[in-house]
């Protein structure tokens, strides 16, 4: 089962990554893949309780490939980290298949308590490098999260999500309009403010500038 996730992620380079030229150059020479492969590997013996040598292998895996896959994170199939550096993956995080990661991202959690505390990915999912997807909730089913955008909540399948904190812009390729602010009680009440203050200034002035003609006025 491990060898075949492997040449699923080495496939997943090929199909992906116009500068890969073969799954031998990839095996041998991508960082994303090394990180994969120790992380399977330590996944396994996480699954079967042995954490101490789990956790040891990922530290390991990270020194070489600075990328840090904690053993208790679920990866599907044909994973693609493309660069890889500084990508950070919690332990409860779970990515889905396809999925294609860039570097810098940091799928993390928020708070210290236990049990799931990081996001799910859904398959077919893009995180653009730099991007921060923080706290346990799902992003749905080929979702792009744009470069350095900060997630805090789920999507749906099919959005694109930028900004800090990030907000969907496209569903299904059409770009979604932006909602205009609602006018709530205490806004108008600004508002009133704001236009009895400028009829007050628009009073002065035009009894200053009546004083004024009228001073200038011939006696």
């Amino acid at each position: 089962m491990i060898l075949k996730d492997i040449w699923l992620d080495i496939k997943a380079v090929r199909e992906r990554d116009p500068a890969a030229r073969n799954a031998l150059e990839v095996l041998l020479l991508y960082q994303g893949v090394h990180a994969l492969i120790w992380h399977r590997i330590a996944h396994w013996f996480y699954k079967h309780r042995l954490y101490f040598i789990a956790r040891l292998i990922s530290q390991i895996a990270r020194f070489f490939t600075l990328i840090e896959i904690h053993p208790g994170a679920q990866l599907g199939h044909g994973i693609l980290i493309d660069h890889g550096c500084g990508v950070v993956i919690g332990e409860t995080t779970v990515v889905g298949d396809n999925c294609t990661i860039y570097q810098g991202v940091t799928l993390g959690g928020v708070g210290t308590q236990k049990g799931k505390r990081h996001p799910t990915l859904g398959n077919n999912v893009t995180v653009g490098a730099g991007a921060k997807i923080l706290g346990s909730f799902e992003v749905g089913d080929n979702c792009t999260i744009a470069a350095n955008a900060v997630l805090l909540k789920p999507l749906e399948n099919n959005v694109t999500a930028v900004g800090v904190p990030a907000r969907p812009v496209k569903k299904d390729g059409i770009p979604i309009p932006k909602e205009k602010p609602a006018v709530t009680a205490e806004s108008y009440c600004r508002m009133e403010e704001r236009v009895k203050e400028l009829e007050a200034q628009v009073k002065a002035l035009t009894e200053k500038l009546a004083e004024r003609e009228k001073s200038g006025s011939p006696q």
